[in-house]
């Protein structure tokens, strides 16, 4: 450890090779889509907060996931735009692992709360009835919690894994954000958190899509899936940008793709995440009607 600290003190991430003017025509786009970011998803954590109604375990977990898509723009956005104006410019030692760690952290815990959304959706459809009982306030507090406390237990592990690296050959890295030093680490946990969380929603999204053809009348079986359609968007879009990072091969240039998926990532999954639940959730939109009103 004090080898690496000795040896290299700060990194220079080198992203896109760009030339001024698109560098500052991207750096106006990556701003606005920031603030679109930040804005939609404090509007949903907002109007969550404001309308009683809304105060259920599905949005209760919804405003988790504002919560982390906002710190994970927060996590990797701000360098993005310090390096799009000025490329040269260094990210310490210190920060870049701050920053893969919470990269981590806040992507384990998106992963394990989309599941723990596809259980909730499961439990009201497949036991209406039961849905109080089963989906108690101490039970989603207890599965929000585990949620944060694996994605931050799992990175740490991998922090750890990462300190005794030996950093002491080039300090400039071709990424915008700093995540692939121990890449056999990064691959595992990838296995582990995308594959088994995933594999849980398939199953959930089975029995309710068995619940749902069950169901008689045609109005039923249009709100039960209306309930699903925004969670599974969503769903698609993270785990779809983050299965194609790391598990399918890459041609032609496959860090330079990688870049541009991670890209996706990291910025447009946030900002379309609230749009996606804005439009497409009928409860959502009312009250935000109402707000606006």
């Amino acid at each position: 450890m004090a080898n690496n600290s000795t040896s290299i003190t700060e990194f220079i991430l080198l992203g896109f090779p760009l030339n001024s003017s698109m560098r500052m025509l991207l750096f106006g786009l990556f701003s606005l889509f920031y603030a679109f970011t930040l804005l939609g998803n404090g509007l949903i954590l907002g109007i969550i907060c404001l309308d009683s109604r809304l105060h259920t375990p599905m949005y209760f977990f919804l405003s988790h996931l504002a919560t982390v898509d906002m710190a994970y723009a927060c996590n990797t956005v701000p360098q993005m735009l310090v390096n799009l104006l000025s490329p040269a410019t260094p990210i310490s030692f210190a920060g870049c692992m701050t920053q893969t760690f919470l990269f981590l952290t806040l992507a384990i815990s998106e992963c394990l709360l989309l599941v723990v959304m596809a259980y909730d959706r499961y439990v009201a459809i497949c036991h209406p009835l039961q849905y109080c009982a089963i989906m108690s306030w101490r039970v989603c507090i207890m599965l929000s919690v585990t949620s944060w406390t694996m994605g931050f237990l799992l990175s740490f592990i991998h922090l750890v894994l990462l300190l005794p690296l030996p950093f002491c050959m080039s300090k400039k890295i071709k990424h915008f954000f700093y995540t692939h030093i121990n890449e056999n680490m990064v691959l595992a946990g990838a296995v582990s958190m995308l594959v088994g969380p995933f594999s849980m929603i398939i199953v959930s999204y089975m029995c309710i899509l068995h619940a749902i053809l069950k169901i008689q009348s045609r109005e039923g079986k249009r709100k039960a899936f209306s309930t699903c359609s925004s969670h599974l968007c969503v769903v698609g879009l993270f785990y779809g940008t983050a299965m194609i990072i790391y598990f399918v091969p890459g041609y032609g240039n496959p860090k330079e793709q990688k870049m541009y998926l991670l890209l996706f990532h990291s910025l447009f999954n946030p900002m379309l995440n609230p749009l996606i639940y804005s439009l497409r959730n009928s409860e959502v939109k009312n009250t935000l009607k109402r707000v606006l009103e």
